[in-house]
């Protein structure tokens, strides 16, 4: 036998729960709940939508606070793309989002199963450390890591770029998987080990399948949280070869001195808004299904 018995029995297991739990009714909600999701999605929206509308005027009727646009018009679009430095931008985020996304995947899954597996002591204050990296504040290190990045040569740079996210990603991604591995029934790897798999065999064969929604969540989350991200950026760059598209739309100019490009910053906005929220609708039953992981017991 080999460790593909004890996978599929896992999958073989996750579908007979799926088909013997009962169907709930669906409970009828109270009207304050709808009224409270409908305000809750307004507050959201709201905010995007004005975006949108911003990015379709252009000259005196951006001043007007229309709500809809009277004259509706794609120049705004037109004038970002043909942007060589936002394009440019562009490409370093994506470069810098996916790279650093995956290597964090790669050693945070290694770090969480081993610290929700191995027996330790003190194990609660090592996560809490490891999470406070978090909370520290970019600006106490921004200033240093300029002096340093500029001696080593990783100034302006995407290396210069990825290894201070990593910094602050890795500890998001470890919390996050730790609490999902945690919840993985630790019988699937014994049976993988009565089929003869070593502990690499049963974590890559049978408990990262598993795993796939608790990585997607945690993918995102890192994702989203490196994409957004300002103040290393504009600290670490110096020139369009390196900067990402939130520093990039900082620079856009006007017309003149005292012209602010405003359209054409909302445009580029939405245009950096887009992929997170297709990312977000493409695996949001994964997401909601990490998120949840572990919620109900019994």
């Amino acid at each position: 036998m080999s460790t593909m018995t004890a996978s599929r029995a896992a999958a073989g297991s996750t579908r007979s729960l799926r088909t013997t739990a009962p169907r709930r009714s669906r409970a009828r909600l109270h009207p304050l709940v709808w009224v409270f999701a409908i305000l809750a999605m307004g507050f959201s929206l709201v905010p995007f939508y004005w975006l949108v509308s911003t990015s379709l005027k252009k000259g005196a009727s951006l001043g007007r606070g229309e709500l809809f646009p009277s004259e509706p018009t794609l120049d705004n679009y037109v004038a970002v793309f043909g942007n060589g430095d936002f394009l440019l931008a562009l490409r370093n985020s994506v470069i810098i989002a996916v790279v650093t996304t995956i290597i964090s995947l790669v050693f945070a899954s290694f770090a969480a199963y081993a610290l929700a597996r191995l027996r330790m002591r003190r194990k609660a204050l090592l996560l809490t450390l490891i999470l406070s990296v978090t909370t520290f504040p970019a600006i106490a290190i921004a200033a240093p890591m300029f002096a340093i990045w500029r001696d080593i040569g990783l100034y302006d740079t995407l290396v210069g770029l990825i290894i201070p996210k990593l910094t602050f990603a890795l500890p998001l991604a470890i919390y996050t998987l730790t609490s999902f591995f945690r919840d993985i029934p630790r019988e699937l790897e014994e049976s993988a080990y009565v089929d003869g798999a070593t502990p690499f065999q049963a974590f890559r064969r049978v408990i990262l399948p598993l795993a796939v929604p608790g990585l997607a969540t945690t993918a995102i989350l890192v994702f989203i949280s490196v994409w957004n991200e300002f103040l290393l950026a504009v600290t670490l760059t110096s020139s369009p070869a390196a900067r990402p598209v939130p520093v990039a739309i900082a620079f856009f100019n006007g017309m003149s001195e005292f012209d602010l490009p405003l359209g054409r910053i909302s445009a580029a906005s939405v245009i950096v808004t887009i992929p997170l929220v297709i990312l977000v609708l493409i695996c949001q039953k994964r997401i909601v299904a990490g998120m949840t992981a572990g919620a109900v017991k019994g």
